[in-house]
């Protein structure tokens, strides 16, 4: 009974979003998109049932995996090594981001997310790095709210994918192709074709994997 209510109690906290499954966090340089090459602290949280073939983290798929950690902790953590915070995953919108938001906001951080946006949008974010994928869709709401698109490619019809999303962000949102990383060598030479001709779409790098570094 007593090992019961104790589990009631941290799953109403994990529902609550005082507790989150932390898979790592790390200080790093940003690697990929509109921050690229810039210093920031990375939360991974765990938790995504979008199911992408290619994921290169696909350990952070299964959240029971990963200890519910206190938020409290994870935001004192991060204030002591950046002042712009990257919360990803995983899929992090699974989760309620409100509180852990709220706790960076306090410290005078900038809160960036990467996500699918395949959840309801929570949390407080200084920037939102959209990157859609075909097997669970955004949902309608977070497009308007989308600072950059970020679009995998991994064969020709991502292409078509791209600009089919592109069509449902706002008019000051950074579009951008990044190839997907087994498939590079085949794929990037495709995306430098392509934006030469859509000029309106940036090539991203996953830059950290060249350097060598989280």
């Amino acid at each position: 009974m007593y090992l019961c209510s104790m589990q009631e109690a941290i799953q109403q906290k994990i529902d609550q979003g005082l507790l989150l499954p932390l898979m790592e966090d790390f200080y790093t340089i940003q690697g990929e998109g509109f921050h690229k090459g810039t210093a920031a602290y990375f939360i991974r949280i765990g938790g995504c049932d979008v199911g992408c073939h290619w994921c290169d983290v696909k350990e952070s798929w299964n959240p029971a995996l990963h200890p519910p950690t206190a938020i409290a902790a994870i935001a004192e953590r991060a204030a002591s090594f950046s002042k712009t915070i990257v919360v990803t995953g995983g899929e992090p919108l699974t989760w309620n981001m409100g509180p852990l938001t709220e706790l960076l906001k306090a410290n005078q951080l900038a809160t960036h997310i990467e996500t699918s946006g395949a959840y309801p949008l929570t949390g407080q974010w200084d920037w939102i790095c959209l990157s859609p994928k075909k097997l669970k869709l955004p949902l309608p709401g977070i497009y308007a709210e989308a600072n950059e698109l970020k679009v995998i490619v991994y064969n020709q019809d991502d292409f078509r994918f791209a600009e089919a999303e592109a069509q449902k962000v706002g008019s000051n949102c950074k579009l951008y192709l990044q190839p997907e990383w087994s498939k590079r060598d085949k794929v990037i030479p495709l995306i430098v074709d392509y934006v030469m001709q859509h000029p309106k779409w940036v090539v991203s790098l996953q830059t950290h994997k060249y350097l060598n570094i989280p």
